[in-house]
Formats: C-alpha cells, sequence, structure tokens
C-alpha cells in the first residue's frame, strides 16, 4: 500500500543488506564465525520488510527465508526458559513407553545430535538441528529418536524464538535433572539449518561393538577423540548408560542396564565392577548378560571400559564416588553439547 518510490527505495535498502552479508553466507550456514554478523544482517533485513509494510511477522519470515535461518533469529524474540523447561518436566512421565518416562530417550536424542561434532572439520554437533532432515534422520544410530523428536513438537511450536536446537538440548538438562542426577548449566544460542544439506555423513556416532576386543576399545577412543575428549569424559559421558534400555527393533540390542532405568546413579560403574557378565545365548548381536539372573545387559563397548587399562580407573573411581561422577559428567555433557556452538550466552545457567 506504499508508493513506488519509497517501495523502490526499501527494495534497494534490501538488496544493500543483502550484498553485505551475501560474502558469509557459506561461513555461516556451516557453523563458521561469521554467525552473528549473518543473523544480524538477516534481522535488519527483517527491519527493511516492515518499513515496507509487512507485519513483524511476515517480515521474519521473508527475512529467513531469504537468509536460509530461522524464523526466531530473525525475529530476535527471546523464549520463556522457565515455560520450556516446565512443558519439559511435564511430558517425561508417560505410561506404556518402556519404563515410565521419556527422559532417558530426550538424553539419547541430544546426545546423538551432539555426537557428530568433528574438532577439525568444525562440523557436527548439536547447532542446526540437522536430525529433523534426512539423511541424518535415517542414520541406523538415530532409529527411534523421531518419537522423542515428536514429543518435543509441541513445546517448539508454541514457545516463539526457540530454536530446535536447543530445546533438543535442554530436555535433556531437564531429564538428567527430574530423574535425580547433576544440574546441568545451559547456554542457549543454537540455530537451526533450514535443510538436510548440512546433515553429518553416517557413522560418526560410536557403535556398540567392532569384532574384537582391542577394535571395540580403539573405535571408542577414534570416536570419542574425533570430537576432543579425554578418557576420563569419555568414561564420565558412558555413565549416562545407568538409564534406558536397548530395543530390538532399533539397535538390534535389547534390555536394560540396570534396574532402575529412569534413576540417575553411579549404578552403571558399580555393576560393570561388580557383575560377573557372561555372553547371552541369543539370535541377536553379540552382548552381555548377568550370570545371576539374566536380566540386565551390557554392550562389548560397556566391557571395553573395564578392559582398558586407562579406562578401568575411572570405572573404579566413579562406582565408589557417586559424588565425582556428578561432578564430572555435569561438565562433560555441558562439553558435548556445545562442541560446535559459536554464538551461545557467554554464561551458563540453571
Amino acid at each position: 500500500g506504499r508508493g513506488q518510490p519509497e517501495q523502490g527505495h526499501h527494495l534497494s535498502m534490501l538488496r544493500s543488506v543483502f550484498a553485505r552479508t551475501s560474502t558469509v553466507v557459506a561461513a555461516n550456514l556451516r557453523g563458521g564465525p561469521s554467525a552473528r554478523l549473518f543473523s544480524s544482517g538477516a534481522q535488519t533485513a527483517r527491519n527493511v520488510f516492515a518499513k515496507s509494510g509487512f507485519t513483524m511477522v511476515a517480515g521474519s519470515t521473508a527475512a529467513a527465508a531469504l537468509f536460509g535461518l530461522s524464523v526466531a533469529q530473525c525475529a530476535d524474540v527471546q523464549p520463556d526458559w522457565a515455560k520450556v523447561r516446565a512443558d519439559v518436566k511435564a511430558i517425561l512421565d508417560e505410561d506404556g513407553y518402556d519404563d515410565g518416562s521419556i527422559g532417558p530417550l530426550l538424553i539419547r536424542l541430544a546426545w546423538h545430535s551432539s555426537g557428530t561434532y568433528d574438532v577439525k572439520s568444525k562440523t557436527g554437533g548439536s547447532d542446526g538441528a540437522t536430525m529433523r532432515f534426512p539423511p541424518e534422520a535415517n542414520h541406523g544410530a538415530n532409529a527411534g529418536l523421531l518419537e522423542a523428536r515428536k514429543r518435543l513438537e509441541k513445546i517448539q511450536a508454541s514457545t516463539p524464538g526457540l530454536s530446535y536446537a536447543d530445546l533438543y538440548i535442554l530436555a535433556s538438562i531437564v531429564a538428567v535433572e527430574e530423574m535425580g542426577g547433576p544440574k546441568i548449566p545451559f547456554r542457549p544460542g543454537r540455530s537451526d539449518k533450514p535443510s538436510g544439506e548440512w546433515c553429518t555423513p553416517d557413522g560418526r556416532l560410536p557403535a556398540a561393538d567392532m569384532g574384537t576386543k582391542p577394535s571395540t576399545i580403539t573405535h571408542i577412543r577414534d570416536i570419542f577423540y574425533r570430537m576432543g575428549m579425554n578418557d576420563q569424559e569419555i568414561v564420565a559421558l558412558c555413565g549416562a548408560h545407568a538409564l534406558g534400555r536397548c530395543h530390538k527393533d532399533r539397535s538390534g540390542y535389547l534390555g536394560p542396564w540396570t534396574r532402575a532405568p529412569t534413576t540417575f546413579s553411579n549404578e552403571y560403574f558399580r555393576l560393570l565392577i561388580e557383575t560377573k557378565w557372561v555372553k547371552k545365548q541369543w539370535s541377536g548381536p553379540m552382548q552381555y548378560e548377568n550370570a545371576d539372573g539374566g536380566d540386565l545387559m551390557m554392550l562389548p563397548a560397556d566391557l571395553a571400559l573395564v578392559e582398558d587399562k586407562d579406562f578401568r580407573p575411572w570405572v573404579e573411581l566413579y562406582a565408589k564416588d557417586e559424588k565425582r561422577f556428578f561432578n564430572d559428567f555435569s561438565k562433560a555433557y555441558q562439553k558435548l553439547t556445545e562442541l560446535g556452538c559459536a554464538n551461545l550466552e557467554s554464561k551458563g545457567w540453571w
């Protein structure tokens, strides 16, 4: 409804904004250091649209499409984080799902979103929430995680300014805390990629078994060292296997690691040390079960932690000292979930 001369002026401004930011498009969309500048340019474009007669929502949507960012980034809306936490807490208990909680599932979602990071190429990690798209959504290691994403969809849709990437991480942190685990600092600022073009290749997540003990141990280190983790952080992060269970229709493996799969504790480490583990006799992939009943399971990668001379001391320490485990897990998990995230707030909060 504005006159042609003014429209032409604003279109000229928009072209100028786009020109100033076009040189950093590729760097931003791949998580490079120019992300803040690019997002700022998109917000400027939004304002230009608004001056041309668009509503803020329409302007933000147009700018997001133009720059390949989320509408939330262009609108510059801050989520109500207390409400997000409350909304996640409200959906954790779910009768009929596994052991009555989707908490372990949410932790797996965040873990697999973050564990794709490559410290050398600076690709992967939780920023971008690329698991929403194929091919990453269909990677074998991510089987079943659609169930987690579906359960978070309503929260994301009803929260202005909330990116999927931040939601996946915060939901897992809330789950850890609600299941009795440590408090983990959360720093928002992750953005969402617009398509599967930025998905990482398959094979970046740890496998349960590489055929032999030495190969499995080497594989574990290769995967975690690629992320920039050390042996102590590897063992601490594996302590999350105190939670949840394996599913035959997803990973091919079957059963829980502990008898309290919805309680965060150091029980996983205690069982590794104190229980006699024998090969499970069944038609599925090779896994272990406790000799005194067969109601629990361990993967070859789990037993690798007690078979390796450098991993084992950390297992023994955490089996004796739950407070130390909680402290180390909190630090390692924050590090894991922030890998590759260049635009997080400077300070974390609970």
